[in-house]
């Protein structure tokens, strides 16, 4: 009887070595006469642990990582892949620490089969969601994801419901529904785990919202980054529709839905959603004047439901298990789950869910394990390069929209890059101006021109040319692109370049 294998084909696993790890452990078990069966699940998100190996038997799954090549023929000395002693054995995986202390709602499948399998995205409670949308009127739905409290996880923090009400509410003949998954802000790769992880939740979800508004056809606008998402999503789809899950009258449903995947152009400001929408339409990707909002004129100038990866993902689970359910995660107008990547100079990095209202300090702490230097951490910048950087002070601040938003920092897409003492946070400040000079659309002038003219102050500041001068310009030139710039790619780049004046003072005077 051949034991089961499981060894991650996501990206992060896949480049520490996966697949050469997959060759050796056949190899082995070949020359040692040992069936067993290899499966390529999704990861986990303990990339801190990548390549992880699990082991099926008795009903369970046993854990070893991170393993090379070279440890193979150790492990099968040990009893691999039964009952092994090795010191990489991590015992049950349900029982490691770092996993059993998140509460997985989205990434609860993450890593437990093969993530092109429908049989078991089935067997994992999959497409629950979308039967109990397909029973109940439109309205139903919508109002489902408005009690859930459900709001996007791109990063803008918008009531999900709502959007999926104005679509409903504005009459056409052809709606749309896209998917922004332009995954760019660093420090992230929630959205890829989650695809190449468990891609049908990002179909089921996107179904559902196409249901719900009455849309017929849909768009995964993916980062062009990313070929094993690639890869996996074209797999995904075409099963789906084999399976009735896609295409025309799914399940017997009456309803239709088609399903398109398409390469994004490399762009960072196409993940903003009107510059996503004109890059979708064959268009350089420019940020359009609202209103009209995506919502009322969007693709094609038709309504549009447009959210990201984890908010799609997410309102699976409030089909399936009820508004209530989900909102009972979380505080104050947080509600639900957040998925935090951990980044940077870590000792744990990967993918962390928990309810909202947990700490910075505890992620970064008790999960991350501090600093992979193992030199103390200075600052933690949260929510992509345009969030601010939080200095030690600050990382007592809860993980929710308002709570940052009061000490002038945003969550956005969860990604958490931590800093050790060896940081230069004046040239962190000069980064987030000069990221914003080589990513900028160019339609606006504060943030085509003020980001330029902000790398120049920035160095003469740190030259101690005329500094005091300097620091009074860059706070008005700040003030000008908060106030001035068409989109957040201008109006958040001086949030990260005050937060580095106000914290960091001394490093812009060396």
């Amino acid at each position: 009887m051949s034991v089961r294998v499981y060894i991650p084909q996501d990206t992060t696993a896949k480049a520490l070595g996966a697949d050469g790890l997959v060759a050796a452990i056949v190899a082995e078990a070949e020359r040692r006469n040992i069936e067993l069966e290899v499966v390529r699940n999704g990861s986990r998100g303990a990339f801190w642990l990548e390549p992880l190996v699990e082991t099926e038997w008795d009903g369970k799954r046993y854990g070893f990582g991170p393993v090379s090549v070279d440890d193979v023929p150790a492990l099968f000395d040990g009893g691999f892949p039964g009952d092994t002693e090795h010191p990489l054995s991590l015992g049950l995986v349900e029982e490691i620490p770092w996993l059993k202390r998140q509460q997985r709602l989205t990434f609860e499948r993450a890593g437990l089969g093969d993530p092109v399998s429908i049989d078991n995205y089935i067997s994992l409670g999959g497409f629950e969601g979308l039967q109990q949308a397909l029973q109940i009127a439109p309205q139903a739905i919508v109002d489902a994801v408005k009690e859930s409290g459900l709001r996007g996880r791109g990063g803008a923090a918008f009531p999900t419901g709502i959007k999926w009400q104005t679509v409903l509410d504005t009459p056409d003949e052809q709606k749309y529904i896209v998917c922004n998954a332009d995954e760019g802000d660093s420090g992230t790769f929630a959205d890829r785990l989650l695809m190449e992880a468990d891609p049908f939740q990002l179909i089921e979800g996107m179904t559902i919202a196409a249901v719900a508004v009455g849309a017929t056809e849909g768009y995964i606008y993916l980062r062009s980054e990313y070929p094993q998402a690639r890869t996996i999503l074209l797999a995904a789809i075409a099963a789906a529709e084999t399976a009735n899950w896609l295409g025309e009258d799914i399940q017997g449903s009456g309803k239709n839905f088609r399903l398109h995947l398409r390469i994004g152009a490399g762009a960072y400001i196409c993940g903003e959603e009107t510059s996503l929408l004109d890059s979708l339409e064959g268009k350089r990707g420019l940020v359009r004047f609202k209103p009209p909002l995506p919502a009322i004129k969007g693709l094609m100038g038709k309504p549009t439901v447009m959210n990201n990866v984890l908010s799609f993902a997410a309102v699976t689970t409030v089909l399936a298990r009820g508004a209530a359910y989900y909102k009972d995660f979380g505080t104050g107008r947080s509600r639900g789950t957040l998925t935090v990547q951990l980044a940077g100079n870590i000792k744990r990095g990967g993918l962390v869910e928990l309810a909202f209202g947990h700490t910075l300090r505890e992620l970064v702490e008790d999960f991350g394990g501090g600093s992979a230097t193992g030199r103390p951490m200075r600052a933690i910048q949260v929510g992509g390069p345009l969030g601010a950087y939080l200095p030690e002070s600050q990382w007592d601040v809860a993980l929710d929209y308002e709570a940052l938003a009061a000490i002038k920092a945003m969550l956005g897409h969860g990604g958490i890059v931590v800093f050790d003492d060896s940081v230069d946070m004046a040239q962190q400040a000069r980064f987030a101006m000069e990221f914003c000079a080589i990513e900028s659309c160019g339609k606006c002038t504060p943030c085509r021109i003020g980001s330029v003219r902000g790398v120049e102050v920035i160095d003469r500041i740190i030259a101690n040319d005329n500094r005091a001068a300097n620091r009074q310009l860059l706070d008005d030139l700040c003030e000008t692109m908060i106030d001035g710039s068409l989109c957040a790619m201008g109006g958040l780049t001086p949030y990260p370049v005050r937060s580095a004046l106000q914290h960091f003072a001394g490093d812009f005077e060396r």
